[in-house]
């Protein structure tokens, strides 16, 4: 419920701080008072755009703030969610500036328009023959048959498993896509692969394999080399050893006749011995290398395989060949397990859309069962707001798809006259039938949900007298449940509140000021009386006056 309104600086009002109390409050005052303006002022805190005509005087800013409790509302969810604090009384302001700049707050935390409008369009609701609009849409239809058949806990559960089946059906989808995609080039890079993996692939491996080949490819230019390289070590002559060896003795002689120079010898005798074995490994290396063209020839394509591989796959060198080979490797992977989760995700589609299937069931059932019973309880309403004839029916159309409220559509439809035929609400329905339709509506819905706060702005303009005593007398037994407001003309109507406001204007100054007053018992009486007869006060309007407030 809203518990204060504080107004500064807007339209024709300097400055208004006024609390408000459960039940019903009425609030009346002259055509042109300043009621619309007082409406204008709280739509500015509920959301609604403004511009800097608003601004009383434009070398100040404009501020409008509302309290309310909302510890009944569940919106803690809500605060966090948007990062809010959250306080059991919750404060929205609205600021204008001089130049025309609008900041919007939640307990002094700045918030867009938006965020502002979708919070106080839970904890209030301003109600206009202008604003019935809410009655032609699906959500609002649904919200008032559930409530009656007590529906909440199977459409939350259902809700909850529709946003599931939605992301799983989104997500396969994706998947779906995904392996549609693999799966085209899927044979092509199992063909890359495997023609990769053939190669086996090692770090390391072009270099002893490009000396393979050349040595393969130059065997009887290396068997001349190395027969000459013999040759020159081992001819009986002049050969390196025979060479060594004389070396050798001259220098044994050498240090028989000086110790000194044994390094030499020994260092001589050192190389004598790896020039022996040199000579042992040319031997056998010479007697092993033979020509083998076929050899050759199958690394020379492995070479040449691997080259056209480079190209093939635009990379320079050996690493980035097996990167590509590795990577095809993890793409292959992956297209299996993407199979593997559109698989399982099927299943849960299946089971969700089973478990859909059967809540959505009971929601219509639910449905089915309550709807005459509704139908009969607006009839009866309204018939005492002068709709005698007036009927209902609730069309429940199947659908195949799951929609956000069930496996259904839903249709309020209307007769207002015997012999009518039932049509959409909206077809047939004049304003102020409208009007009284809505009313009834949220007569009944307040019996069965915590509704937000509502602000009734003159729909009852134009009843009869009989009329308004029933809209009274209901808007008096909805705020048992709920808090209400009333903008009224009618007497019958304004005498049922609890508290009374007066709108009225004041000139001070040379400026007119709208003002905002609370009447006590008296000055109740005074005003329903000026309401019944006119600025000329009478005995018997005084008196009727009393009579409706006792």
């Amino acid at each position: 419920m809203i518990t204060s309104l504080k107004i500064s600086n807007y339209a024709l009002i300097e400055y208004l701080d006024i609390s408000f109390d459960i039940g019903l409050t009425c609030i009346t005052g002259e055509t042109g008072a300043g009621k619309s303006i007082l409406m204008g002022g709280l739509g500015l805190v509920l959301g609604k755009r403004a511009d800097l005509s608003v601004l009383k005087d434009n070398t100040k800013k404009c501020v409008i703030e509302a309290s309310f409790l909302v510890d009944k509302y569940q919106l803690q969810s809500f605060f966090k969610k948007n990062e809010l604090d959250y306080e059991a009384e919750t404060i929205l302001r609205r600021e204008i500036t001089p130049r025309g700049k609008s900041r919007a707050f939640i307990n002094d935390t700045p918030v867009t328009l938006d965020l502002l409008g979708r919070l106080s369009s839970v904890l209030i609701d301003v109600h206009s023959q202008m604003e019935n609009q809410s009655l032609f849409k699906n959500e609002y239809q649904f919200l008032v048959l559930d409530a009656l058949a007590e529906n909440q806990n199977i459409y939350d559960e259902y809700k909850q498993k529709l946003i599931e089946f939605q992301n799983s059906q989104r997500e396969f989808d994706d998947l779906n896509s995904l392996n549609n995609e693999a799966t085209k080039v899927q044979d092509y890079n199992q063909f890359l692969f495997e023609e990769l993996t053939n190669e086996k692939l090692t770090p390391g491996l072009l270099t002893p394999l490009e000396e393979e080949i050349d040595q393969l490819s130059n065997v009887e230019a290396i068997q001349h080399y190395l027969a000459q390289s013999i040759y020159l070590i081992d001819e009986e002559q002049i050969g390196l050893l025979t060479q060594f060896t004389s070396l050798k003795s001259l220098l044994i002689d050498a240090a028989n006749q000086s110790k000194k120079l044994n390094f030499f010898h020994d260092r001589i005798d050192g190389l004598f011995i790896e020039l022996k074995d040199i000579l042992n490994d040319l031997i056998a290396k010479h007697e092993t290398l033979e020509s083998n063209p076929a050899l050759l020839e199958k690394l020379t394509q492995r070479w040449d395989k691997i080259q056209s591989l480079f190209q093939k796959h635009q990379v320079s060198n050996l690493e980035d060949l097996i990167e590509v080979r590795d990577n095809l490797a993890k793409e292959l992977e992956q297209t299996q397990d993407l199979e593997k989760r559109i698989g399982l995700l099927k299943d849960k589609i299946n089971t969700l859309k089973l478990s859909l299937e059967d809540l959505s069931n009971k929601l219509h059932q639910k449905r089915k069962e309550v709807s005459p019973k509704l139908c009969k309880q607006m009839e009866e309403i309204i018939s005492k707001m002068g709709m005698k004839n007036a009927r209902f029916k609730i069309d429940l159309v199947p659908s195949d798809e799951f929609l956000v409220h069930g496996k259904e559509q839903i249709n309020f439809l209307f007769s207002a006259n015997i012999g009518s035929d039932f049509k959409p609400i909206k077809k047939v329905a004049s304003g102020g039938e409208m009007s009284r339709i809505m009313l009834s509506i949220k007569a009944i819905l307040s019996q069965y949900k915590q509704l937000p706060s509502i602000v009734f702005d003159e729909i009852d303009t134009g009843v009869s007298g009989a009329v308004s005593d029933e809209i009274a007398n209901l808007m008096s037994d909805m705020s048992h449940h709920m808090q209400v407001f009333t903008i009224t003309h009618l007497p019958l109507v304004a005498a049922k509140g609890k508290q009374h406001f007066l709108v009225y204007k004041e000139v001070r100054e040379n400026s007119t000021i709208t003002r905002l007053k609370e009447l006590n018992q008296e000055e109740r009486v005074t005003e329903l009386a000026q309401m019944l007869s006119g600025e000329q006060l009478t005995r018997t309007a005084l008196d009727h006056a009393r009579q409706l407030l006792n």
